[in-house]
This record gives C-alpha cells, structure tokens and sequence, in this order.
C-alpha cells in the first residue's frame, strides 16, 4: 500500500489537526469537505449552531489546507445524503422510532462514499477526526477502541463501520486529549484553533425536529392520536408520534397532575403510551441489523458494557445471538429508556465488540 490518505476535512480542529499529524507522519495528505446539507443559513445564524458540512466549514478548511500545503476538494454528496440519512431519519420517526442519523452518515457518507472517492484520487486510506483509535486483534480482525479522552470519545456512533472500512482507515487525534489538540493547532497556525466544536444533527440547525419534519412532510405526517396508559385507558389527545421518545417527561401537553412519562409508541395504532417513571426501566431489548467489529460473534458467557444512546455511560449485560444479525441483550440491572431506533453498543473493556439497532 502507498501512503496517500485522504482526510475528511469539517472546517473544524480536530480534522485540521488530524491533516498535519498525518503529513507529520510522512503520509501524503489529500483534504476533502463533503457537501452533505444546504443549510438554512438564517435559522443557523439565529441558533448560533457550527455545522460540518457548510459552506462555513469548507471555507475554513480551505484555509487550513492552504496553510498546510495539501491539495483540498469540496465533493458534492447531497443526493447521497438525502437517501440515505434525510430520508432514513424520516421513516424512522413516522415508524414511531428515534433514529441516529450520525451514525447513519459515518457509514454510507463519511466513509462508503469517502472511500470510493479516495480510491479514484490514488489512495489507500481515509482519515477523519473522531476521537477514536484503530487497531488490528490478535484474530485478524480490525477493532475499535476507546479515545484517549473518555469525555470526547466518539466510537459510539462508529459501530456501524465494516472491516474494510476499518482497513483502510487511519484515526490520529484518538491519542489525545481535545485541549492537546487545540494547543497543536495553536502551535503550527490554525486559525481554527479555537473554533466551537460542531453539533450532531447537521440539517436541523435550530434542533427543532417537529418543525423539521413538518417542512419536509408537508402534510404526510402521523395525524393526532390518543395518549393511554398502560391498560388501554384514553387519558387525552397527543400531535403526532413524530413529536415523542421512550422516557419524555417534558413537552407532553397533558395534565394528569402527576409527572408522566412516555413509555412505548405505538405507530400501529397511533397511540403514545404513558406510565410512570419506573415503567421506563426494562432489563432487555432486541437489537436488529447487527455489525460485528473486535468479534465474529458474542460470547454468551462474557459480561460486555452496553450502550442504548450515545451519552449512555453503558451498563454490565449479556449478548445472545439470535442469528447472525439479531441479538438479545440482558442487562444485570434494569436501565432506563431504551429506544427503538436508537443503537445498542457492546463494549469488551475498552474495545468495541460490536451493535446493533434497537427493536
């Protein structure tokens, strides 16, 4: 293998930094700024939100590249982000699910589509900035392991990346923590250095889903429904699934002069199910479409630490494997608002073992 690399470059500083450490290195350096979203540039100037794929971000990576001295393209991939993140996270609410489209995007935009654009440039490798760190098993097989930083650690939403993306993927900024990296940047010149850091939901600048989808659906949403409890009873009137998740408190628009909770939803019926807080705990779930990472299979017999969102410090469980793409996961304890749609990560130590998308 040669040593060109191309690095997805966001405009931001841990990509900036992760184009010099590569070039330090000895690698030849090619940046790239994909075109994912045109952003509402109103509604992100009101909501103060840093994206990673406007025309912002490819300006400043443009600089930075400049000051570098590597070769940069801006690379439309709007269509591909359409299908396969835009269109997913929309299904995914009207289906009654929270979806992650983070993850959605690493898979089929920053690295399948990143990829074959890097082949077509001469090279070998993909580079991007998520604080994370590859390594090769004493199996053969490519892995995951935790950042250096526990606070900035990203291999939550990167669970979904195959073997040969991993392959061919180099992560430099996973030994660092984010203040070295700042001080790096500081150091060679980046006027980024100090940049704030960008925000998950790139298309949703002001975060506010509802409106979002309303946009995009016109009138092609779930209509009302009813709010119930737990044994049928109609207790009042909700707008629309695609405006709740499992364990919501807040936002509900009813007054049963008690705080209750969203349990389940029920696209089926178009019924939201409300309970009280414990009925938000459950000690399993079924997670779908699994992707294996440090293991070909999960050890029944090994206690792993699982994630059910990517904020979730993870609890002890065990993983059955139903077949080779479904998975049953039981938690020693009861956890709190496990979402379908949302992934479930599984952690051997600080290596990830593999996930799934919940049921």
């Amino acid at each position: 293998m040669n040593k060109k690399v191309v690095v997805g470059m966001s405009g931001g500083v841990d990509s900036s930094v992760c184009a010099y450490l590569l070039k330090k290195a000895g690698y030849d350096v090619i940046g790239v700024t994909m075109r994912l979203w045109q952003e509402d540039d109103a509604v992100a100037a009101r909501s103060g939100h840093v994206a990673c794929c406007g025309s912002d971000a490819s300006d400043d990576a443009a600089r930075v590249a400049s000051i570098l001295g590597i070769p940069f393209h801006v690379i439309n991939f709007m269509p591909q982000f359409r299908e396969k993140v835009v269109n997913y996270f929309i299904a995914s609410y009207k289906n009654g699910c929270t979806p992650n489209p983070c993850i959605a995007c690493n898979r089929y935009l920053k690295w399948e589509a990143m990829y074959e654009r890097a082949k077509q440039f001469g090279a070998d490798y993909i580079a991007t900035g998520h604080y994370a760190r590859i390594k090769q098993g004493t199996n053969m097989r490519y892995y995951i392991q935790n950042a250096k930083s526990a606070a900035k650690d990203q291999t939550y939403v990167l669970y979904n990346l195959t073997q040969e993306h991993l392959k061919h993927t180099l992560m430099s900024v996973g030994d660092y923590e984010k203040d070295e990296i700042r001080m790096i940047a500081e150091e060679i010149g980046l006027p980024v250095f100090d940049k704030k850091d960008s925000q998950d939901i790139c298309f949703i600048p002001d975060g506010d889903y509802g409106a979002f989808l309303r946009r995009e659906c016109k009138n092609d949403l779930p209509p009302e429904g009813n709010f119930i409890l737990a044994n049928g009873r109609v207790v009042g009137r909700h707008k629309g699934i695609t405006n709740y998740t499992i364990g919501q408190r807040k936002g509900l628009g009813i007054a049963l002069g008690h705080p209750v909770f969203v349990t389940a939803i029920r696209p089926d019926t178009n019924e939201v199910v409300l309970g009280e807080n414990e009925d938000c705990f459950a000690d399993c779930l079924i997670a779908s479409d699994v992707n294996m990472v440090a293991e070909e299979q999960f050890d029944p017999d090994k206690i792993y630490r699982g994630r059910i969102r990517y904020a979730d410090c993870g609890a002890d469980c065990h993983v059955q494997m139903i077949d080779e793409s479904t998975i049953k996961v039981t938690f020693e304890h009861p956890v709190r608002a496990i979402t379908p749609g949302q992934a479930v990560v599984l952690y051997d130590g600080d290596i990830l073992a593999g996930g799934g998308t919940i049921q």
